[in-house]
């Protein structure tokens, strides 16, 4: 009887010791074969017990590893991942970015070799536009010239004077075109606005750089000179469209 105490008291022992390193998941043995010789084997219990927060620690480690692979695949689409990019990773992105659109979509360039003619507020060298595209693909926008831009060609690289200044150089930018013998265009202001009434009868087609910009993107997004025409042009130069009148 003392000896089948004694083995009674020790599987008991052996089984709450089992129970609490599993509870903290420690394998004790290392397998869940029974041992041949020395204390008695783990219950049934504590067996299932094992094998339940084995299977829990999987599926935590699954879900961890999808976690990871989500935020990999947000990060390489740039899904709302933007402000974890380092600036050298978001200068390469907007550099490819510009290149895509570059190839994509029409050309437009500012033609900066004026300045002389400016004020001395600016100063700035670029490379030519004559070494840099075919001339038979460059058009000079000219509020001069008597070619009407109807459509805008994605082939086609549109030139923009670049006079930033509160004098007005009339025809500055059509005799430099015709020098160069370059193709020229203007802005349909004329067939699709009117003149308004105003107290200093001021009426102008010549526009600022970035309203020749807003025009042009905007017509080549909507394909409509209306509303190109109304983004651009500003009612300080004394052109509306006709519904506006009314």
């Amino acid at each position: 009887m003392e000896g089948g105490g004694e083995t009674a008291v020790r599987c008991g022992e052996v089984d709450s010791a089992c129970e609490a390193l599993h509870l903290l998941q420690i394998d004790p043995s290392g397998s869940a074969e029974p041992r041949t010789g020395g204390a008695a084997p783990c219950s049934r219990n504590v067996l299932r017990k094992q094998k339940h927060w084995e299977k829990v620690i999987m599926a935590k480690k699954r879900k961890r590893t999808q976690e990871r692979e989500r935020r990999k695949a947000q990060q390489a689409e740039g899904r709302g991942t933007a402000g974890h990019h380092s600036k050298r990773v978001l200068k390469a992105i907007m550099k490819e970015r510009l290149l895509e659109a570059r190839e994509s979509g029409p050309w437009l360039c500012v033609d900066l070799s004026m300045a002389d003619r400016m004020t001395k507020k600016m100063g700035t060298t670029q490379e030519s536009y004559l070494d840099l595209f075919p001339l038979d693909t460059v058009v000079y926008l000219t509020p001069d010239s008597e070619n009407v831009l109807e459509d805008i060609d994605p082939k086609k690289v549109y030139i923009l004077g670049g006079l930033v200044d509160e004098s007005i150089h009339k025809k500055l930018t059509l005799q430099r075109a015709r020098d160069q013998s370059l193709q020229t265009a203007r802005l349909p202001i004329r067939e699709y606005m009117v003149k308004t009434i105003n107290t200093k009868n001021y009426h102008s087609e010549t526009l600022a750089i970035n309203q020749v910009f807003d025009v042009l993107s905007t017509y080549y997004e909507t394909r409509s000179w209306p509303a190109a025409l109304k983004a651009g042009v500003s009612s300080g130069k004394g052109y509306v469209l006709p519904d506006a009148v009314n």
